[in-house]
């Protein structure tokens, strides 16, 4: 059984449900230490003073905040300690919102709330609540020495706890240079338009997180166990870069889409049901049919 980050509660009203606090990452990350290529030694980090490359100990080091101009503000220990929250190993609810009123970039961790002992019975009826309503609690959370605010949802069995982003961490996406949803203007034919349909509903398929690979990680270990076993280098052969196109080069989109769509039927890609007819040229004579659109809504991203 995992160890618990804390034991504590959800609290919203008079409401204590007793609960424990649980990771719901299990990242197996590969981690490189530098070497000395010479000797092949650890190479180790030293904390310097830049102006004079002196080693500093670790007691003279202070914190500051760079107010610009080579300014620094010094904060001590005792300023963060009065700005740390207390540790109250409690998740506050706030309020209720819609499921699908929180966009997918707010989401960062999660984590997996569990009973104890009594409060059992409160999961299950906060849980069942959640279930039937759509709805999922905002709160405050405190983890080691931050306050987060979090989200908590019903997942089957177990109630998930995501830690979200403050507005204040996301970039304004208006920035950023993208197309309008004029595609008549954009032009885009109603042929493309059939033929990019066409293609999703061929690469239709159930999701099945076990049927993706961390490809990079998996060639990295195989990599090591053969030059572990070996006992010397084994070259790794590096893969084709993929073709990209040219900013401001003209691409045929229709005829892309059209190989697309008979490389994923004659590979049997996908768990869809086919795809409508061929679509043709643009001009009436060139009318086809768009693929059936399934039902049903998507999902909220993985919490785990």
């Amino acid at each position: 059984m995992p160890r618990s980050i804390w034991k504590g509660a959800i609290s919203f009203g008079l409401v204590n449900i007793p609960v424990n606090l649980f990771s719901a990452e299990s990242r197996q990350e590969l981690r490189f230490n530098q070497l000395d290529k010479r000797t092949m030694t650890r190479v180790r980090e030293k904390r310097v003073n830049e102006q004079t490359g002196d080693e500093v100990a670790y007691e003279d080091i202070v914190r500051g905040y760079d107010t610009g101009g080579g300014n620094y503000v010094v904060l001590t220990e005792e300023d963060f300690k009065q700005a740390n929250p207390k540790a109250t190993q409690a998740v506050n609810i706030l309020g209720f919102v819609n499921a699908d009123e929180i966009d997918i970039t707010y989401f960062d961790k999660p984590y997996y709330l569990a009973p104890i002992g009594s409060g059992k019975k409160g999961y299950a009826l906060l849980r069942s609540v959640l279930h039937e309503t759509g709805r999922v609690a905002i709160a405050k959370v405190v983890i080691r020495t931050r306050e987060y605010l979090c989200a908590v949802f019903a997942r089957g069995d177990v109630m998930v706890l995501e830690i979200l982003r403050f507005a204040y961490e996301l970039r304004d996406p208006s920035e950023l240079d993208v197309p309008g949803d004029d595609l008549e203007a954009l032009g885009v034919s109603k042929p493309e338009i059939t033929m990019a349909e066409q293609l999703v509903e061929a690469m239709v398929t159930s999701w099945d997180p076990e049927v993706y690979r961390d490809d990079f990680r998996e060639d990295l270990l195989r990599a090591i166990e053969e030059k572990q076993a070996s006992g010397q280098a084994a070259a790794i052969t590096p893969a084709e870069p993929a073709g990209v196109a040219a900013e401001g080069k003209v691409v045929d989109i229709m005829a892309l889409l059209k190989r697309s769509v008979e490389e994923v039927r004659a590979t049997g890609g996908g768990d869809g049901d086919g795809a409508a007819a061929e679509a043709g040229g643009e001009g009436d004579g060139g009318k086809a049919k768009a693929a059936p659109r399934r039902g049903g809504k998507g999902g909220r991203r993985r919490a785990a």
